[in-house]
């Protein structure tokens, strides 16, 4: 589990095909020393486990699936990330639930300044961007972010001065893939209410029927 704010621009130092896997290493100024092998970290905003550290890198297993559904297959040596480690009980919740499981991806379709903050809106498939309202939260390439408006297929964000220097996100240029995970209580509300939603539907009555009132 993470909070989607970002504590390490990491740089990849290589992504190394092993049939539809990967192994992707990754240089970051992260203490090596409070990281384990096992530990969680997300790269871009998807959740990999630790395999090898060592010379300030990390290194990942990367599964074929993953390497289908988000954009760490387009990744070359060079690239900037966006690195955090997995949240821990205690710590502040600064920013939303983010499980780093990736939803869909997204491209970004318009870009422009408001006194010094950069306003970006993405499109993304109609099934992703139901699980999404204004003034909820999304996370873009790992970055937990408020929505300020959302269409049937599109949203846009506000991104702040601090989390443009603090994250890759001010790098992207349009047309640009990222990789977008919605709301994840958004998705657990459908599933849960999905047995009464053929027939009637979901009405008062069925809710009463079943104690939620």
């Amino acid at each position: 589990m993470f909070t989607g704010l970002i504590e390490d621009v990491g740089t990849i130092l290589s992504l190394n095909r092993q049939g539809l896997a990967g192994l992707l290493k990754i240089q970051t100024s992260l203490p090596l020393s409070e990281i384990s092998i096992g530990d969680s970290v997300a790269i871009n905003g998807v959740c990999l486990s630790v395999t090898i550290k060592q010379d300030r890198a990390l290194t990942f297993d990367v599964s074929p699936k993953s390497l289908e559904v988000t954009t760490l297959g387009d990744l070359r040596p060079g690239a900037a990330v966006n690195l955090e480690r997995a949240l821990r009980l205690g710590d502040r919740m600064g920013g939303h639930i983010v499980s780093g499981h990736i939803d869909c991806v997204g491209r970004l379709s318009k870009s422009s300044e408001l006194s010094g903050n950069r306003i970006m809106e993405f499109s993304l498939p109609s099934e992703s961007a139901r699980y999404l309202v204004s003034k909820g939260s999304v996370t873009i390439d790992g970055v937990s972010l408020t929505v300020n408006s959302v269409t049937q297929t599109s949203f846009s964000v506000n991104i702040i001065p601090q989390t443009q220097a603090a994250s890759t996100l001010s790098a992207i240029t349009i047309g640009a893939k990222v990789n977008i995970e919605t709301d994840l209580i958004a998705k657990y509300v459908e599933r849960l209410t999905q047995p009464w939603r053929s027939g009637n539907g979901l009405t008062i009555k069925t809710l009463a029927e079943n104690g939620f009132l």
